[in-house]
């Protein structure tokens, strides 16, 4: 059969490609060997966000007195009802994704495809073609030698979403998205979490100021957070784990119930055919240009086997220019300077741009402007005072970073981003009205501490 354009892998990146695709007229075929919508709809950030809500719930029912609310009993986390819904959401999100690709007219292909010549893909021993053809096989959990994983007592982030029981106690290595969600996600329902990250400090992408408040926030939860750790080897004794340790009281061995092994992720490049057909592969990645083409013609790629952060909106919005540009559309290359990321832990923490470390190794001068929400009516009247907002800017008063840590603030992100993105200033964002009593009015105050004319600080 012949496509227009054949997408292989139908997570964010690839069911975008494929709907933009078709918007724009093509006939297309979307391959997937598992489940419409990818890892991130049915066994990340989907479900992992709805595990989080579940614990939240959980914690504000334990705090409900603080709020004025009488409860009568004792409050329990059920997991296995947690759990439950949280596959029920993957699931509504499934057949979200099958509606759209129907919608849309996309032939969804069931199977693995792998290349078999330039325009020529083999799924399960069925041959198609396509002009253009399209990977966004996305990545899997990273696995280390010292770690081997059996999906019991050694688990990853997928194992992690389906536990039957509570352990007692969970060692979680690697702290940073990933891993500090499910952290932050035991911990609050009870379980005794130490967290082990290589490098010096807690959520290590993040501006450092974030890392402080967030290993902070990890003590309140009676999390263990050790840094600059190299977790040696993990053994499987009986009914727990080993796990031996260098840091920085000199080599230990810990013991858990469980370990959750969150190291990154690796990307889905083996077997699909790109030696075969000489693409050329960079550090673990496609190698393409900025508009996702490969070095062999009509092949393209997308997503977490590329470089570049491996976030599900990146993947859409490089999707969406690549499509646009193969129907030479002569889309704007993405901005990669004002991709926002976001951490759903308590409290939440958000970031786009520069940290001030950055800016400082690229010799650019800046004016910070910093708001404290103890500050905030609104989160005191929420009584999630815990966080601030952090906007860092040239010379000229441009927006090069925010960093967020606070209730909702991954709903916060939108400002800043677009402002980095406009290249907005800190006259412009002091000066916009904004709405009160919000969370949302951080990013102005902080915008105004930048100027020196704080009004509530």
């Amino acid at each position: 059969m012949k496509y227009d354009i054949l997408v292989v892998g139908s997570g964010p990146g690839g069911y975008a490609a494929a709907i933009r695709a078709a918007q724009l007229g093509k006939r297309v075929g979307l391959v997937e060997r598992a489940e419409a919508g990818g890892v991130c709809l049915n066994w990340g950030c989907i479900p992992t966000k709805a595990l989080l809500k579940s614990a939240r719930i959980y914690a504000h029912c334990k705090a409900a007195e603080q709020y004025g609310v009488e409860l009568t009993g004792e409050v329990r986390p059920a997991l296995d009802k947690m759990v439950a819904r949280s596959r029920a959401v993957a699931e509504t999100m499934n057949k979200g994704v099958q509606f759209l690709l129907k919608k849309n007219n996309i032939d969804l292909i069931a199977g693995f495809g792998r290349l078999t010549a330039p325009g020529h893909l083999d799924v399960d021993g069925t041959g198609y073609e396509a002009d253009h053809i399209i990977l966004a096989t996305g990545a899997r959990p990273r696995e280390m030698p010292s770690m081997p994983v059996d999906g019991e007592r050694i688990i990853t982030s997928r194992h992690a979403l389906t536990l039957s029981k509570l352990p007692e106690t969970m060692i979680v290595v690697g702290s940073g998205a990933i891993g500090s969600e499910f952290a932050c996600f035991y911990a609050t329902l009870g379980v005794k979490v130490t967290v082990i990250e290589y490098l010096p400090r807690m959520m290590p992408l993040e501006d450092e100021e974030v890392s402080k408040t967030m290993e902070r926030a990890f003590r309140k939860l009676r999390a263990t957070v050790l840094t600059s750790t190299t977790v040696k080897a993990v053994k499987v004794a009986g009914d727990r784990c080993e796990v031996e340790i260098e840091g920085k009281k000199g080599p230990e061995t810990l013991t858990a119930d469980v370990v959750l092994t969150a190291v990154g992720v690796q990307a889905n490049i083996e077997g699909i055919g790109l030696e075969e057909l000489g693409v050329a592969v960079e550090r673990g990645k496609v190698a393409v240009d900025e508009y996702y083409r490969t070095n062999v013609p009509g092949i393209y790629a997308i997503g977490d086997i590329v470089a570049g952060p491996a976030l599900a909106h990146v993947a859409s919005a490089e999707a969406v220019c690549c499509v646009e540009a193969i129907c030479g559309l002569n889309p704007a290359p993405v901005d990669y300077a004002a991709v926002p990321s976001c951490i759903f832990t308590t409290p939440e923490v958000a970031s786009v741009g520069l940290t001030e470390a950055q800016a400082a190794e690229k010799g650019i001068a800046v004016r910070i402007g910093r708001f404290p929400f103890t500050a905030s009516g609104k989160a005191t009247a929420a009584g999630e005072r815990d966080g601030f907002v952090k906007l860092i800017f040239d010379e000229q008063e441009k927006l090069l970073g925010a960093h967020l840590v606070g209730e909702g603030v991954t709903e916060m992100l939108g400002e800043p981003t677009l402002a980095r993105k406009l290249g907005a200033t800190a006259q412009a964002i002091a000066g916009t009205v904004h709405a009160h009593p919000t969370m949302n009015e951080g990013i102005m105050e902080a915008a105004e501490a930048a100027l020196g004319h704080a009004i509530h600080l």
